[in-house]
């Protein structure tokens, strides 16, 4: 029976937020299947991914309504709706969807993510110490974020009353309405989710920070999964155009990393697929990897480039053709790399690169394990009978030289041979 269901805005968000219960042992399950039927679920943790992030609004308002509806009819006591740390999509819309459907009039949303150096302050949220609307996030191609105040955010989709709670005041709230707390540490989240406690708690809202604390508060627990045995050669699948992911990759190529840059007509023109050309190049890219042991293949331009957005004006593309068209795009040579033989253990980041390649190989279902970083997770799916390792990373998380800890990890580049070029 399902205890909790977190409904998640995107799929490295649902992974992450995910794990939290994994790690301890609770059984999770995260499911891409908007009909999925909650009575037959065995997970006492079920995440679904809603891929509500890219919607309109009263799109996503009506997805997370049924949802809740769904859940609550099937006996489903708590609901955890998942929120970007970095404060992108539609979250006053969602919010306002999921007191709706409960028939409540409060929900406890803490949108901080210490770990992640994501705080919030006298209603202000922070990314590295910067307002998140001056932050990498700001300028984001697909989705910035303009305001920094939570309250300004959620007042612009939601005419649902916002009440902010600052760190000295109580936490248990005194008038109806969507309560944002300040944290600016994991020990700040934990303080307030005891505050509040399991009976206040039947609905709140956060990203992956408050999700561990609320599976310590609601008792969801067991043994501490194990890591499987990885394989040796580490192959990173990039959708992400973040700076950091960006940092991340220069970091890596600097490392030793054989670095492929997808160019316009390969990551733009599905007809590409089925030509001579990509049959070569896939070829080429397989024999990379393994002698490599570490390899990326990566959406963006070359530094100094802008390939793509010429290519998108000349075709008259908008930029979401551009993140539909790319992501999907990314996942069919993945699925060709994994028809001719990729063994490798397989990072992607970007929740759409991840969506759409588990979309593309016809599997619904992830089993989350494990942190290997902050934000960063271990999980697999079985696809044509074998069981894949898949490390899910979001764009803006990690350290420039995680990519390079991460191979480090599974014993990858002890190996290197010379690359075919």
């Amino acid at each position: 029976m399902v205890k909790l269901l977190i409904i998640a805005d995107d799929f490295t968000g649902a992974l992450d937020t995910g794990v939290q219960f994994a790690a301890r042992g609770a059984a999770t399950r995260v499911v891409t299947d908007l009909a999925y039927d909650f009575n037959r679920a065995e997970a006492e943790v079920l995440v679904m991914v809603a891929e509500t992030r890219h919607l309109a609004p009263e799109d996503a308002y009506r997805m997370v309504y049924s949802t809740v509806r769904s859940a609550r009819s099937a006996g489903i006591s708590y609901i955890y709706k998942k929120t970007d740390s970095a404060l992108r999509g539609n979250i006053g819309s969602e919010l306002a969807a999921v007191l709706d459907a409960a028939e409540a009039d409060s929900i406890a949303f803490l949108p901080a993510f210490p770990k992640m150096r994501r705080t919030t302050q006298n209603g202000i949220h922070y990314v590295d110490g910067i307002p998140v609307a001056e932050s990498v996030f700001g300028k984001d191609p697909f989705e910035p974020v303009r305001d920094s105040s939570v309250a300004e955010i959620l007042r612009k989709q939601t005419e649902k009353p916002v009440v902010l709670h600052r760190l000295e005041e109580p936490a248990v709230p005194a008038v109806p309405g969507i309560q944002v707390y300040d944290a600016c540490t994991d020990e700040d989240l934990a303080r307030i989710g005891g505050e509040l406690g399991a009976e206040r708690l039947h609905l709140s809202a956060g990203c992956a920070g408050f999700a561990a604390a609320l599976a310590d508060i609601l008792e969801l627990n067991g043994s501490e999964p194990q890591v499987p045995i990885l394989p040796d050669s580490f192959f990173v699948a990039c959708g992400s155009v973040n700076p950091v992911t960006l940092r991340q990759m220069r970091r890596a190529e600097q490392d030793g990393f054989i670095h492929i840059h997808l160019e316009p007509v390969q990551k733009l023109e599905p007809g590409w697929l089925e030509s001579e050309d990509c049959g070569r190049k896939i070829r080429i890219w397989l024999e990379q990897a393994r002698s490599s042991g570490r390899c990326i293949l990566d959406v963006n331009d070359p530094l100094g480039l802008d390939d793509t957005e010429i290519y998108a004006k000349a075709h008259g593309l908008t930029t979401e053709d551009l993140r539909i068209r790319i992501s999907a795009q990314l996942a069919h040579l993945m699925k060709r790399l994994l028809d001719g033989g990729l063994n490798a253990t397989i990072l992607c980041t970007g929740g759409d690169t991840l969506l759409a390649l588990m979309r593309t190989v016809g599997v619904a279902a992830l089993t989350p394990v494990r942190e290997l970083d902050t934000g960063t997770v271990l999980t697999n799916f079985v696809y044509g009978e074998k069981t894949y390792h898949i490390i899910s990373k979001s764009g803006g998380f990690g350290e420039p030289e995680l990519f390079c800890r991460l191979a480090a990890l599974v014993g990858a580049g002890n190996h290197k041979e010379d690359a075919v070029c």
